[in-house]
């Protein structure tokens, strides 16, 4: 089996998994990330079927799908024993994956540039027009509110309070995605989390406007 039969069996397993999930966390989404991860791979000189299938296998180990990190990671690790690997390779991919997820800012930050160019492209998939859209579907998912203008946004949270604690969508973009700008790790990621950033700016300026329309029409 080659790399590019492997990449396909991966690609058929996560779909499998993911194509009904409606958090933002889906196929599609898994999909961009890759494509993202490739293009940043071949500008930074990161291994690009590393990156590919961290990419493909990342969202399969985090606590939001899997339940908990533990189950999540050793469903990955099954799943690479499948596949014709070196222990070096499989290795690296597992401790790519444990390093994308935010965690409300406590996550690990990846020691090789594989590891960086996924969290980036997993980060970029999570700001701009795109981020937005998967911003309220998780929202909805979880049963928060849109928003709350007397609820003010937690500046620090915990791991826990992160995946636990009472949110709004609004208040996400705040918690999480105003932040990402300044957490990218690689100099191209960077260029384009900066358009995605200012994206999300402008689209903030435009909801709290018409938000407050909207309040002062009902009230007179």
């Amino acid at each position: 089996m080659d790399k590019r039969e492997i990449i396909q069996k991966t690609e058929q397993y996560v779909r499998s998994l993911l194509e009904n999930d409606a958090s933002g966390h889906d196929w599609w989404h898994i999909d961009r990330v890759r494509r993202m991860g490739t293009t940043l791979a071949k500008k930074e000189g990161a291994d690009e079927f590393i990156v590919e299938m961290a990419a493909l296998l990342h969202d399969v180990a985090d606590e939001k799908i899997a339940g908990n990190e533990e189950k999540g990671l050793s469903a990955v690790t099954s799943w690479l024993e499948q596949m014709p690997l070196s222990n070096d390779d499989k290795e690296h991919i597992i401790d790519i994956i444990s390093s994308v997820s935010f965690k409300g800012g406590h996550g690990k930050k990846p020691h090789t540039i594989e590891g960086m160019v996924v969290q980036d492209a997993d980060r970029l998939d999570a700001i701009g027009a795109i981020g937005i859209a998967r911003t309220f579907m998780y929202a909805g998912s979880r049963g928060h509110l849109m928003h709350d203008p007397f609820l003010p946004y937690r500046e620090k949270i915990t791991k826990e309070e992160y995946r636990q604690g009472r949110s709004t969508a609004i208040n996400h973009f705040y918690e999480k995605l105003l932040k990402l700008k300044e957490w990218m790790n690689t100099e191209s990621a960077k260029q384009i989390a900066l358009k995605r950033h200012e994206f999300m700016e402008r689209f903030l300026y435009q909801f709290y406007q018409e938000w407050d329309e909207q309040y002062e029409n009902v009230n007179g």
